[in-house]
């Protein structure tokens, strides 16, 4: 079942002589239960995509849909037409995001930072706490809910923010070079984690990355060159 999709995006910065064409027509489907890597340069617009895939930003042209069923159309809703009221809502209750600068709170416990997206969804506390308990039991962090991020390594800090992306239990996860900041042996636990994940839960995931590790895992990957998205 596809969960999202998206067709002939196009997103330009600027104007006249100054006019960056990040994307020029790119288009994809995901299934439930897939994961997706995006490999291409540096430059190449990877972060744009996952920004309009996920309601970050507008595309300049072109269509997102989220949700779907059986047969392209069903029960799908477009994304880059709903109001900043709508793309908040399906954000918080349909899309995670998992970032490659982990951007935690540093200030709360992995167990707080979890919750975030919880709290903005007015989820009861009872709730809210059973969420998080097993959110972090997933990521293999029960035992640090209480510490900050700067009590953490660069690799639980990373599976706390994965964490966060899963708990309001997400139909789409997206993927910013995720292991970037991490050694090569705490990326592969990241990496099979993230697979773990997708097809244990039946999530939709969309992963950007350089790293070859992440590409070996994938159920199928596309490169983006010249602001579309091909096989490789």
């Amino acid at each position: 079942m596809t969960v999202l999709r998206a067709e002939r995006l196009a997103r330009v910065y600027g104007r006249g002589d100054g006019e960056v064409h990040a994307l020029a027509g790119a288009g994809l489907e995901v299934a439930a239960g897939e994961l997706v890597v995006v490999v291409g340069p540096s430059g190449s617009g990877k972060t744009t995509l996952l920004h309009l895939l996920g309601g970050l930003d507008r595309p300049t042209s072109g269509r997102v849909w989220l949700g779907g069923g059986a047969a392209v159309g069903d029960g799908e809703r477009d994304l880059s037409a709903m109001s900043e009221d709508e793309l908040h809502a399906a954000r918080r209750g349909e899309i995670g995001f998992v970032f490659q600068s982990f951007g935690l709170v540093p200030v709360l416990s992995a167990a707080e930072n979890v919750e975030v997206p919880l709290r903005l969804a007015r989820v009861p506390a009872a709730e809210r706490a059973r969420r998080v308990a097993a959110a972090l039991d997933a990521v293999g962090l029960a035992g640090h809910a209480d510490q900050r991020p700067d009590e953490l390594s660069g690799g639980q800090q990373q599976r706390v923010g994965i964490a966060r992306a899963v708990v309001h239990e997400p139909r789409v996860l997206l993927a910013d070079e995720p292991t970037g900041q991490l050694d090569s042996a705490t990326a592969v636990l990241v990496m099979d984690l993230v697979r773990d994940l997708v097809h244990t839960r039946g999530v939709a995931a969309v992963v950007t990355t350089h790293d070859a590790e992440l590409v070996a895992r994938a159920d199928r990957v596309l490169v983006l060159r010249d602001g579309m998205l091909r096989e490789p």
